[in-house]
């Protein structure tokens, strides 16, 4: 240490500030009389020159005074607030002189002279070194001036900028070590001195520069040298303050309560406080306290921000607010551009209104019922394919300004949790939706179950998430209502409820359309219910179920127990009303200019005064009926040149292979057996039947196995069961069209003879069983005596009656054989 204060007697009186802190605006300044100041490039010259020792050369009768607040603490890389002070016009040494030094003191120089400022940025401060006679003096001096100041720097506006006499040697390291309220003091002994201090000497040493708030020096037995104690300091600027003032201050010796102790130099570094460990460490041990805080931290700021953008979302799309093609604007910018280019379609224009004729009454209801007051739970049933989103949305709904459609379909065919909650969000415009979140949330909860024993609560069920997407469809619902609610003064006087109840032309309509698609026992399902429930309860909205399922009331039900359901059932259209409906269809090729691609219809400029083709016409639609879909696709098939005769042909076909494919095929995955779906298909191709006649047949092991069968091929679609008075009555085909692929099934000699055949086998199997289970049993009861005789006349009978039929089946399959071997 005594070499290396010696070298710097010895060099340049150039001040030292380290590279790293170094700034254009903060360099050291050097103040003489006789010569003028260094040029910039000479100040670094020194500035590196100097850099090698860290030390600032202080000749006798020059001592150093350290200006503590003058800069902000640096206490990490990169500090916002240096940008700022870089914008400071004012020089540093124009700060210290106007700010920190007493004006008496700068007009006598023989008392008081500067000769070099050096900013301290890391520490927040900066060294003044001066000559004076009586430094002691000047510092006390200093001290009262700053204390009567009211001035406070920006960055700091609490407190003032203090001073101290520097006692030691400073060090000016660019090590990347920030400032610290805990100092490590290591005690380097001289020849003569202590090899440590008390903490008495240490406090009366360090206290003068802030509030001390703990004294930790080394054991007396520790081998660690050099010694050393930690001083902590209330505050940060203390601990700066006393590092840059005491660093290399060799001790006197002083009187303590130990004794005399002194001879020691003090070197200080800054101990790095880790203030944030703690909060880590209570993270960490208390999992089953910090992770249900955080997913409520979590789910709160979803709900304030997330929720409100969700909700304008779902409102601009009842609203079609971002819907460009609602817009006149765009309606209009379309016709006038691209709209003269395009191509008119063949079902364009086409006239639909003759197969609505029969259907006004139920139109008008429909409109009746969405103007009343009262509250509106409609349900409009119907098997698939006879029109109803066409009756609700293009005539009824077609002139209503706010509508939500929400379609089960997508929603209960998605696979997976996060594909459905995605689809159901995408019927009502919910958006933005993290579907990610929530599988990554599943994982988090699955190592909390394995670290603390129970779930966090981040990841949420289905039901949950599909719950939060309804409750914002109903606030975009009740908001949209409500819009137009302040326009009337006498409407604003009312309430929400009571503005609601008496203007029901402003409720939105939601339509559910596909409701109960598959099956009835889903969640999706239950939970739309539900909402619709609440929605119609409240007046928010009107709602409409679109169904095919005639059980819609069993689900339905459990939501409005007390409530009576406005329902229309409809069925396929009358043949007059078919027979227009495809002649419109037909009708709509006319004006497509490719007359000469079909030759059926260049004929038949007027088929309507046609005999032969509307003949032909009147038999496809009797064997097709009157169901829409099917209507539609003859049309297709006219337009493409084929006859009706042709036409209804190929669509009976079709459906034969489908029916062929889908229902007598082996499949694990069906609740009917080939032989089942067989027994219906021969019996509806010639006439409709009864449904408990059915259901007590021989292939059925019970009539509750044929009740359930006859309800899974009716979810299927093969059959429809007609009910009356709210009990099934009678098994028809699923479709009208399904009459003729039956026959036509059942005219398939080869596929005949093996469906019966297979439906022996299995008749023949069951009688055996049967048999056997009686056998059993007599041999059980026949030693038992006289007592068991009426028993065994009863089991005997059982026993020939089912022998005669097992003789009778066996018979019929050596026919079928027959056909099989003369048919191959």
């Amino acid at each position: 240490m005594s070499r290396l204060m010696s070298s710097q007697r010895h060099s340049s009186r150039q001040l030292l500030v380290p590279r790293a802190l170094y700034s254009p605006l903060l360099r050291p300044i050097h103040l003489s009389r006789y010569s003028p100041p260094a040029t910039q490039f000479e100040r670094s010259a020194a500035t590196i020159k100097q850099y090698k020792a860290g030390f600032i050369d202080v000749v006798p009768g020059e001592s150093l005074l350290y200006f503590d607040n003058v800069f902000p603490l640096k206490t990490a890389v990169w500090d916002a607030r240096y940008l700022m002070m870089r914008m400071d016009p004012s020089s540093l040494e124009s700060r210290i002189k106007d700010q920190c030094i007493p004006p008496d003191l700068q007009g006598d120089s023989s008392r008081f002279e500067i000769t070099s400022i050096v900013p301290r940025l890391k520490d927040g401060g900066a060294f003044v070194k001066f000559k004076s006679s009586n430094p002691k003096e000047v510092e006390k001096h200093v001290q009262k001036y700053l204390q009567d100041r009211t001035f406070k720097p920006w960055f700091s506006p609490l407190t003032r900028v203090r001073s101290y006499l520097v006692q030691g040697k400073p060090w000016l390291e660019d090590l990347y070590r920030f400032p610290s309220a805990r100092l490590k003091i290591e005690f380097v002994p001289n020849e003569h001195g202590t090899t440590e201090l008390s903490q008495e000497a240490l406090y009366a040493l360090f206290r003068p520069y802030g509030k001390i708030a703990d004294i930790v020096v080394s054991p007396s037995g520790s081998k660690e040298l050099p010694k050393s104690a930690i001083i902590t300091f209330l505050r940060m600027r203390a601990a700066t303050a006393a590092r840059n003032c005491l660093h290399g201050f060799t001790v006197p010796e002083i009187q303590a309560i130990a004794g005399k102790e002194g001879g020691v130099t003090l070197r200080i570094l800054y101990d790095r406080v880790v203030k944030t460990r703690w909060i880590k460490e209570w993270f960490i041990k208390h999992p089953r306290i910090v992770l249900p805080i955080l997913a409520a931290i979590l789910a709160t700021i979803t709900v304030s921000v997330f929720d409100p953008i969700r909700t304008w979302f779902i409102e601009a799309k009842v609203t079609k607010a971002l819907d460009l093609k609602s817009s006149k604007y765009w309606g209009w910018v379309k016709s006038n551009t691209i709209g003269r280019f395009e191509h008119k379609s063949a079902n364009d224009g086409v006239d639909i209104s003759a197969l609505w004729d029969e259907r006004k009454d139920s139109i008008n209801q429909l409109t009746g019922w969405l103007a009343e007051s009262e509250e509106t739970f409609i349900v409009v049933q119907g098997p698939r394919g006879c029109g109803k989103r066409e009756l609700v949305i293009d005539s009824v709904l077609n002139d209503r300004k706010n509508v939500l459609i929400v379609d089960c379909e997508p929603i209960h065919e998605a696979h997976g949790d996060t594909a459905t909650i995605a689809a159901a969000a995408a019927q009502v415009g919910y958006r933005p939706v993290f579907s990610w979140i929530n599988s990554i949330s599943s994982l988090v909860d699955l190592a909390a179950q394995g670290a603390i024993g129970t779930s966090a609560g981040f990841s949420q069920t289905l039901e949950n998430q599909f719950n939060k997407i309804l409750q914002n469809t109903g606030t975009a619902l009740k908001n949209i209502a409500l819009a137009e609610k302040k326009d009337n003064p006498k409407d604003e006087a009312l309430a929400d409820d009571e503005y609601l109840a008496a203007h029901p032309e402003r409720r939105p309509v939601v339509v559910i359309d596909n409701f109960l698609h598959i099956s009835s026992d889903s969640i999706i399902y239950s939970r739309l219910a539900d909402w619709a429930a609440l929605l119609v309860s409240s007046n928010v909205a009107h709602v409409i179920f679109l169904t095919n399922d005639i059980t819609f009331s069993k689900s339905l039900s459990k939501s409005l127990p007390d409530r009576v359901f406005r329902t229309i059932f409809l069925g396929d259209a009358t043949p007059d009303s078919a027979q227009k409906y495809v002649l419109a269809h037909i009708a709509g090729d006319q004006d497509t200019g490719h007359q000469e691609k079909n030759k059926n219809l260049s004929a038949l400029k007027e088929p309507e005064k046609d005999q032969k083709f509307m003949s032909g016409l009147a038999q496809a639609i009797k064997a097709l009926g009157g169901r829409l879909t099917d209507l539609e696709f003859l049309s297709r098939r006219i337009k493409l040149g084929e006859t009706p005769e042709q036409a209804v042909t190929e669509i009976i076909n079709t459906s034969a292979t489908e029916i062929l494919k889908l229902h007598l095929t082996p499949s694990q995955t069906r609740k009917w057996s080939p032989p089942q779906a067989w027994l219906l298909i021969s019996l509806l191709a010639q006439r409709d039947i009864g449904y408990n006649s059915t259901i007590l047949n021989d292939l059925f092991a019970s009539p509750q196995e044929g009740d359930d069968i006859l309800q899974s091929l009716e979810s299927a679609e093969l059959i429809s069961v007609e009910v009356e008075k709210g009990l099934p009555r009678l098994v028809k085909p699923g479709k009208p069209v399904y009459r003729e692929a039956f026959r036509r099934l059942t005219e398939d000699r080869i596929l005949k003879a093996k469906m019966e055949m297979e439906t022996r086998k299995v008749l023949v199997k069951d009688a055996e069983k049967k048999i056997e289970k009686w056998e059993d049993e007599l041999e059980k009861i026949v030693p038992l005596g006289k007592g068991m005789n009426q028993r065994v006349d009863y089991l005997t009978g059982k026993v020939k009656e089912m022998q005669k039929k097992v003789e009778g089946w066996d018979k019929e399959l050596k026919v079928l054989k027959k056909v099989l071997v003369t048919e191959g």
